[in-house]
């Protein structure tokens, strides 16, 4: 339990960090990684130049310092970036290094505003989050070992076989090298992949969505090539898996881990909303509704650029012309010339309130959503415009988890689970 005279002076912090807290994470990892450089195999180097990860990390230190006297009410936050540190590999033996370079970070950044008083202060209840991260994550890691068929670190599989989906989504059938037993998941998980590219220093890992409904004798993994653009460079490791990974190369994963999971919704339909490579966990859980709930009413929206981009197309329109309880939608950004002759989609342009209204059942459904994150924006302030309550919706980010808040007017920029 941290002291009151802590506490309060953790709080006082709460405006110093809404407007140093980028400033801080971004020479908390410039120290970091000078130090330890053997820690960039851990991290996703692309987020780091975009600066995703070190708006992630002041977002939850901002979230640590705002409820500092009820930490209970960040668990959840807590558990979602535990999942993302064990499919990593992250140890406890890292805490101590992180709090050090944490507090120095947080000197030079204040100055002489950063007394001793307040940087002991974050020392102690640094100690009490890193002792909450430890003790979830030391349970996730004795799930995922003795789970049936789980795995302790990275567990190598064979690509059985590399299907192209789209232009620029391709999947891959995984299988156990060694011929063991694949642990369950739930829909909407995730495995991390880690590939020693040629040339790279680091190695890399991603995290990839399993696609396809548990149960199966493979993982399934769909990869978008990611493309240059003004704000991003190539993806090297999608690159590499679209480019260089054949039929019976070896990938090493980590066991299925991610909080974003299908939930029992009772008898209220579910909605599934996706932008672009997004589908990825939503059509791992449409695949299980229609498995395992044939009496669930499901609706499922998927927005692509045009054709040339959508994957899964043909499998999901398969589902809702032989199940009865599936409704299927597109929306096309740009169709393109063969689009509009073929038809194949039903709207076009951008998935707005009132097209989600004519199609969806109804704000009283249980909604799930995954895309880029300016689609995601533009969904969470459609729901909650229509009145959908909070506790329906749910998201996943692709990448170090953010917000969508600061999308909606009069709330505050908090770390969202």
């Amino acid at each position: 339990m941290l002291k009151e005279q802590t506490i309060q002076i953790i709080k006082s912090t709460v405006p110093v960090l809404e407007v140093h807290g980028t400033a801080i994470t971004k020479r908390f990892y410039e120290l970091l990684f000078t130090r330890y450089p053997e820690l960039l195999n851990l991290f996703n180097h692309a987020n780091q130049k975009q600066g995703r990860q070190q708006t992630a990390l002041a977002n939850a230190v901002y979230a640590a310092a705002l409820h500092i006297d009820n930490l209970a009410a960040i668990l959840p936050v807590v558990k979602q970036i535990g999942q993302k540190h064990r499919s990593l590999g992250v140890k406890p033996e890292h805490y101590p290094i992180v709090g050090q370079t944490l507090l120095e970070a947080i000197k030079e950044v204040l100055g002489d505003a950063a007394t001793d008083e307040i940087l002991n202060a974050w020392g102690e209840a640094y100690g009490v989050i890193a002792g909450a991260f430890i003790q979830v994550e030391a349970e996730m890691y004795e799930q995922a070992e003795k789970q049936p068929g789980g795995w302790e670190g990275f567990r190598r599989f064979v690509v059985e076989r590399k299907e192209e989906e789209s232009d620029v989504i391709t999947s891959f059938y995984l299988v156990p090298e060694d011929q063991g037993a694949l642990a369950r998941f739930e829909p909407g998980q995730y495995v991390s992949v880690r590939l020693s590219i040629p040339g790279q220093a680091n190695v890399h890992i991603r995290q990839y969505s399993l696609s396809d409904a548990p149960g199966r004798p493979y993982y399934r993994i769909t990869v978008k090539r990611e493309a240059a653009d003004a704000q991003k460079p190539e993806g090297i490791v999608s690159t590499y898996l679209h480019d260089r990974i054949s039929a019976g190369d070896v990938l090493e994963l980590t066991a299925p881990a991610g909080s974003f999971t299908l939930k029992d919704a009772g008898s209220l339909p579910i909605v599934l909303i996706s932008g672009g490579v997004g589908l990825t966990p939503m059509v791992s859980m449409l695949n299980t509704l229609v498995e395992t709930k044939p009496q669930q009413p499901v609706t499922f929206i998927h927005a692509a650029q045009n054709g040339s981009t959508h994957a899964m197309k043909r499998h999901v329109a398969d589902l809702a012309e032989r199940n009865e309880q599936v409704q299927a939608y597109v929306c096309y950004q740009t169709p393109t010339a063969a689009d509009r002759m073929e038809g194949g989609y039903d709207k076009e342009g951008y998935i707005d309130l009132d097209w989600l209204q004519s199609v969806a059942p109804g704000p009283d459904a249980v909604f799930y959503f995954c895309g880029p994150v300016p689609f995601m924006k533009a969904m969470n302030r459609a729901l909650k415009q229509w009145g959908v309550p909070a506790d329906h919706i749910h998201y996943e980010f692709f990448g170090p988890s953010g917000s969508l808040e600061e999308a909606v007017e009069g709330t505050d920029p908090v770390l969202q689970a």
